[in-house]
């Protein structure tokens, strides 16, 4: 291959890598295809892994479900009782209110890009783009899902575009919560005549429709006051380096 036949074939690469990069209409089928790839090989894998790990440790993991089970059982009794109460109290006052939270167990799939930590591909059976969704990692809040090229895409805590309804101490301050590309996240529009103090603990108040009320997010290190309001850094409670798996909030009410 001749010089000017390499430079047609590298200005070509160029032009395509260009397109791909700012044209919507070729990327997302593109990264639909990428993502569908990445989520056959994962499953793969853990269907091996998990084929090993049952032949090679069963009898130590029969013993870890079955203690697993009896908690379940215990916390699934707990839960019935409670919403037993609950919809005897709505009959009992002829409310219309009614509750079905829904919760489902995701994958991580891949980091958006390399170098960013706080966005990541998710595995979401039956996503539905239009909608933001809470995303939980144990028992604490770590990001929320929005739709990227109609694919599932992770905002952990840290990432500046992140952003969810909080409440704040014992007075449940309100506030918004959103990233700062930093190990720390930000509460911005908090009221100047709530107290705020470091130590105080940040919960979502499930007023934004993403989030149950309550769950936890992290506590206050600083306090600062401008134009009438109050910011807050908060040291955040999720700490995974290794994200895998998550739970997202399908539904709150």
């Amino acid at each position: 291959m001749n010089k000017k036949s390499l430079s047609y074939f590298f200005l070509l690469i160029a032009l395509f890598m260009g397109a791909l990069y700012y044209n919507n209409f070729i990327r997302s089928p593109i990264i639909s295809i990428l993502n569908s790839i990445k989520s056959n090989y994962f499953s793969t894998m853990e269907f091996f892994e998990n084929s090993i790990n049952k032949h090679l440790f069963q009898a130590q993991e029969i013993e870890n479900l079955k203690q697993k089970l009896q908690k379940y059982e215990n916390n699934h009794l707990v839960m019935q009782q409670l919403a037993s109460e609950l919809h005897d109290l709505y009959k009992k006052n002829d409310s219309s209110l009614k509750t079905n939270p829904q919760v489902q167990l995701v994958r991580a799939i891949s980091y958006e890009k390399f170098g960013n930590l706080n966005r990541l591909w998710m595995d979401i059976p039956d996503y539905n783009a239009s909608k933001i969704y809470g995303l939980t990692y144990k028992e604490f809040v770590a990001g929320i899902v929005i739709a990227k090229n109609n694919q599932p895409l992770a905002l952990l805590n840290s990432d500046i575009k992140s952003a969810y309804s909080v409440y704040i101490g014992k007075e449940k301050a309100p506030g918004i919560a959103h990233g700062n590309n930093a190990k720390s996240i930000v509460i911005n529009f908090i009221p100047a005549w709530f107290q705020i103090n470091p130590g105080d603990e940040v919960v979502t108040s499930g007023l934004d429709n993403i989030f149950f009320k309550g769950l936890k997010v992290g506590k206050i290190i600083s306090v600062t006051k401008s134009q009438g309001y109050q910011n807050a850094v908060v040291k955040q409670y999720y700490q995974a380096n290794e994200p895998n798996y998550f739970y997202i909030i399908k539904s709150v009410k």
